[in-house]
């Protein structure tokens, strides 16, 4: 499968007409090759009165795809021997030594087996998440205010959420949580490091990702991308979705951009900006650095790959929202079913997005990788899906290799 030039110019007309019917402000991209450029652009603008053109080396709010990275530190770990994925999360964290379970009639029960390290990976330790709609656990995590307080640290967010009942039997159904926060504070105590230095040693620096971080510097303050949206990180989605605007929402609060000291989160948190995370995506594609090193051994890039989810808990869904075709890996989604896709992509594709409108993906079969930025929160469009969608649409048979099968 190789690029067609021509067919790529929808990646762009995608983005120019979204940002020119004010679905999003700016959107940026890149897709790549076996490491080589295929296409890239920006489209819009950074800030509410669009006045500061959306630029190359713009900083935008990760949300979510702050979680690979995160669970990419930890696998390092269990290369290493220092971690197991069956090792039980008590040894390291009392407060998840004798959970309980609430169900749904109001009573808690004893958890039936421990939380395991595998377990958070795959979003199946019984945990939850604020905007998750119909859970009892969701609606004490908004009590606690557990997703809006940036001021409250990683070590006693996760000290709240071991006090706090789960929602599930631990491994007995995949839900979207606070677990790559869990993750985070046990690579703290792990490596007897907080979190932030812990991220650049072991990943950011090997990677070049000089401007990701848990804040972002004075200097590159006027590159921070403004966020749009319709509502906040833990507000639960309305059964009828508003129509989409550009409403400007202050975000400081829940996500700080000058606290990089004291603020840090495995769910969320990072800041990065399209050079930056293109290198992670790489490294998800062959396991190596921009110089060659090697980071992640070829068993473990087999490994996270694979779909870990029976199918009675596939496909993997964000509340009522399923992603059909989609299990989930040791770092994000994996497709394993195309036939059941609700846009286009291939057999083993996998990554992650984020609450504002980031996203990538990586094919390792193809070498494909790619990434797309925006800062909206709450979008009723699925801006990733569909610029994933053009990018595919921009590559055909390549005639030696399909030549060759024949």
């Amino acid at each position: 499968m190789r690029p067609d030039a021509n067919r790529f110019r929808g990646l762009a007309d995608l983005a120019a007409r979204l940002v020119a019917n004010a679905d999003f402000a700016g959107i940026a991209w890149r897709v790549t090759q076996r490491r080589r450029w295929v296409d890239e652009g920006a489209s819009g603008h950074a800030d509410h009165a669009r006045a500061r053109a959306l630029g190359a080396d713009a900083v935008y709010r990760l949300y979510s795809m702050t979680k690979p990275v995160v669970s990419v530190a930890v696998l390092r770990l269990v290369e290493a021997g220092r971690l197991r994925l069956d090792e039980p999360v008590g040894r390291w964290l009392p407060g998840f030594r004798a959970s309980r379970v609430l169900g749904d009639d109001g009573r808690e029960v004893d958890a039936r087996r421990p939380v395991t390290v595998e377990d958070l990976l795959t979003h199946r330790a019984g945990l939850s998440y604020d905007f998750l709609p119909g859970c009892p656990v969701a609606a004490l995590y908004r009590e606690a205010r557990l997703v809006e307080d940036g001021s409250r640290s990683l070590s006693a967010l996760v000290e709240r959420l071991g006090e706090l009942p789960l929602a599930l039997q631990p491994g007995s159904g995949f839900r979207y949580s606070f677990a790559t926060d869990v993750l985070a504070h046990l690579l703290e105590i792990v490596h007897d490091a907080p979190l932030r230095e812990v991220l650049t040693r072991e990943l950011l620096v090997p990677l070049g990702m000089h401007e990701t971080d848990f804040g972002v510097a004075p200097s590159a303050r006027d590159r921070l991308v403004a966020m749009h949206g319709l509502r906040a990180l833990g507000d639960v989605r309305p059964a009828v979705e508003p129509p989409q605007t550009l409403q400007a929402m202050a975000v400081e609060a829940s996500y700080p951009s000058d606290a990089p000291e004291t603020f840090s989160r495995g769910g969320h948190g990072l800041f990065s900006t399209l050079d930056d995370y293109m290198h992670f995506a790489h490294l998800l594609l062959d396991g190596r650095s921009p110089s060659g090193e090697r980071l992640l051994s070829e068993p473990m890039l087999e490994m996270l790959h694979r779909n870990r989810l029976p199918a009675a808990q596939c496909p993997i869904a964000l509340g009522p929202r399923a992603m059909p075709g989609y299990g989930w890996g040791l770092a994000g989604r994996v497709m394993t079913d195309v036939g059941q896709a609700m846009h286009l992509t291939v057999d083993g594709e996998s990554g992650w997005s984020g609450a504002a409108s980031t996203w990538f993906w990586v094919d390792r079969r193809h070498g494909i990788a790619g990434v797309v930025l925006a800062q909206f929160l709450g979008s009723t469009l699925p801006l990733g899906p569909m610029m994933q969608a053009a990018a595919y649409q921009g590559f055909i048979a390549d005639e030696t290799s399909d030549a060759s099968s024949r």
